[in-house]
């Protein structure tokens, strides 16, 4: 297991925010706001040697692009910090990817560019790996529990209507359900169209509360037949929070962890975790 940094971006500042609080129009819960840039904080991985992270560019190109400028002015800061040391997501397409590539990225990560209309979109997942190649491509599939208040209260998991409890990819910063589920089947579909998952529990990013089981179990199950890397982040509150995500995915599942270090306001030692994911 390694535990792989990250470095959130909104309003062109480094912060940790609970997930699903991005909503157009409405201020989001806000953990913790740096007074440090990112450079800072790629430069403090880069001395850890903690590489495979992720720099997330958290507002809309479209909705605010003043405030995306500032997102992406500070994430290529990042980058040229830690060339090659770290991957970048929100807002990529076919078009940009190639400028974070070139400005040091290992990766570009995608998640709403492929998921159109609740469906996963071939064409323009055909695209982005034309643009970048299947081995600098990350997918971030990035899910929320299906409840009665989204798929009207059936119980029947069918492609077309997944039922309550499954685990739906989520696409605009994590306010829109598609219909794509997290099941062993369509993570061995996906594999091979990209080099890495990256999954956020986004019902309990940010909060501190522990960790989706449940979903952690899929994807443990996922990393144990395969040897694919998979990347989970969501609710990781304490040192034994990884201990369970080792147990669950037999050591195969890596995880970031935010909100809980001491670096963004919480209480765990980040060189600490880095050495504890590694035992397992």
């Amino acid at each position: 297991m390694r535990l792989r940094p990250c470095i959130d971006i909104h309003g062109g500042c480094v912060k940790q925010i609970v997930g699903g609080s991005i909503r157009e129009g409405q201020a989001v819960e806000e953990n913790f706001v740096s007074d440090r840039d990112a450079a800072y904080y790629a430069s403090f991985y880069r001395e850890r040697g903690l590489s495979g992270g992720h720099i997330i560019l958290l507002d809309s190109a479209s909705a605010d692009p003043e405030a995306y400028e500032a997102d992406r002015d500070q994430a290529l800061s990042a980058l040229a910090a830690y060339p090659g040391g770290m991957q970048i997501g929100g807002g990529i397409t076919p078009e940009n990817a190639a400028q974070y590539l070139d400005a040091g990225a290992s990766h570009v990560i995608v998640t709403s560019y492929v998921f159109r209309e609740g469906a996963l979109d071939e064409e323009r997942l055909d695209k982005m790996k034309r643009a970048v190649g299947t081995d600098r491509l990350v997918l971030d599939l990035s899910c929320r529990k299906l409840s009665g208040s989204q798929d009207g209260g059936d119980q029947t998991n069918t492609p077309d209507k997944p039922g309550t409890g499954c685990y739906a990819v989520v696409t605009d910063r994590w306010q829109k359900f598609t219909r794509w589920i997290i099941t062993q089947e369509n993570l061995l579909a996906l594999k091979n169209h990209c080099d890495e998952f990256l999954i956020h529990a986004a019902d309990v990013e940010g909060k501190r509360g522990g960790i989706q089981e449940e979903l952690v179990g899929i994807l443990g199950t996922f990393c144990r037949t395969t040897g694919f890397p998979v990347t989970y982040a969501g609710g990781v509150r304490e040192a034994a929070d990884l201990a369970r995500i080792a147990s669950l995915s037999g050591g195969r599942l890596d995880v970031t962890v935010g909100s809980a270090l001491q670096i963004f306001g919480g209480s765990l030692d980040l060189d600490m975790l880095a050495s504890e994911a590694a035992s397992f």
